[in-house]
């Protein structure tokens, strides 16, 4: 299974133009319209471009089209940032890549990444906050014991790393009461899967993955032919501990240049508040429970 880049970008252009209406792009609208959203000649006008040349790209042919155009495009269907970042993606992804090239990127990612040493320590040293290492693909792949503690419910049924967050946000029962606002967490995380898809189209791997979610999760599977984009980056999220009781901490997500794209992420809270309070309880309960498993 392999994501197909022409018919990635036909149903994004075609999503994209879908929801903008003409009053807001500041186009008069007469009489009755069969489509949803702009039409064509309508975003090759914004754009600037023919209406035949913006069919040909609609259709998904992305490939040899410029900076500019693409930039032109963005600004007609009111892509953010990260929309537009993803279809400069889709672009670089319908350029013809070296039979080498292809090759040598699969041999490094059929087997797990080496994680350096000074990683894991780094991981460790972060005693006061949940911290943890993911890939792309969102296996986690490293924790410290307060991240484990934190992810009691996603290690229950397999404490063995590496394992998928994604996985068990739409196939784990426990993860609807883990995840206090579940339907942002899991719509958020089928579009860093989109975004990930994008970039590594050839990830047997991913594809796998995505391909197994879709078939399990009607959720998943509705939310992944909405064609939406998202990368983790910072924010908030809220979280029903079983012990501990509900938790809201600030994530941030710190990349690792030239680890093939490894992120660390942590989770804080302010001290003092509610949460804070709560990080340093599961601190607490963690001690207690490593040395209940050691003494056991």
């Amino acid at each position: 299974m392999a994501i197909d880049n022409r018919s990635e970008v036909r149903d994004f252009l075609t999503s994209r133009r879908a929801r903008i209406s003409p009053e807001q792009a500041g186009i008069p609208a007469y009489g009755s319209r069969r489509v949803a959203g702009l039409r064509r000649g309508e975003v090759a006008a914004l754009a600037g471009v023919s209406v035949e040349y913006y069919t040909r790209l609609e259709r998904g042919n992305l490939g040899g089209v410029s900076e500019s155009v693409l930039d032109a495009l963005a600004r007609a269907l009111r892509l953010d940032d990260t929309e537009t970042a993803h279809l400069h993606q889709l672009a670089r992804t319908a350029a013809p890549v070296p039979a080498r090239a292809r090759a040598a990127a699969r041999a490094r990612r059929s087997g797990p990444p080496v994680i350096r040493p000074a990683v894991r320590r780094v991981l460790d040293s972060m005693a006061g906050v949940p911290a943890f290492l993911r890939d792309y693909r969102y296996d986690i792949l490293a924790m410290n014991p307060l991240a484990r503690a934190l992810y009691a419910p996603m290690l229950a049924a397999n404490p063995e790393l590496p394992v998928n967050s994604v996985r068990f946000i739409f196939l784990d029962p426990a993860a609807q009461s883990f995840y206090a606002d579940w339907t942002d967490t899991a719509r958020s995380s089928v579009g860093a899967l989109r975004t990930a898809a994008a970039r590594h189209p050839d990830d047997q791997r991913l594809m796998t993955l995505i391909g197994e979610l879709s078939m399990r999760s009607d959720p998943f599977r509705g939310w992944w032919a909405a064609q939406d984009v998202f990368v983790h980056r910072h924010g908030t999220k809220r979280f029903r501990h079983p012990v501990i009781g509900e938790l809201e901490v600030a994530y941030e997500g710190l990349e690792l240049p030239g680890d093939d794209e490894l992120t660390v992420v942590t989770y804080s809270a302010e001290p003092g508040t509610p949460s804070g309070d709560g990080l340093e309880l599961l601190a607490a309960w963690s001690a207690t429970h490593e040395q209940a498993e050691i003494s056991g």
